[in-house]
């Protein structure tokens, strides 16, 4: 995937794909939170309430235009393969 343009996945860019933040995550609720906080704020991500790394918001990756292929969180082109 990396640098490739795809379209964005069809889902808000607050909801992160479930293999990148599993709904049975510990820290789910608030690193929606955080993440909700900055795109909100327009900022480019947030500080990791469990690890303090920094990660990419949802908007700001959209706003790069093409996947990077590595792994993000937020990644807003990550889907579900089409079902045959």
């Amino acid at each position: 995937m990396t640098g490739e343009r795809r379209p964005l996945a069809d889902r808000p860019l607050t909801e992160p794909h479930p293999s990148r933040l599993p709904s049975d995550h510990p820290d789910r609720a608030r690193i929606l939170a955080a993440h909700t906080a900055a795109l909100a704020a327009g900022e480019a991500g947030y500080l990791d309430p469990e690890s303090g790394l920094f990660v990419l918001s949802a908007a700001f990756l959209a706003r790069r235009g093409t996947c990077c292929g590595r792994g993000c969180r937020h990644c807003p082109y990550v889907d579900d393969p089409p079902s045959e």
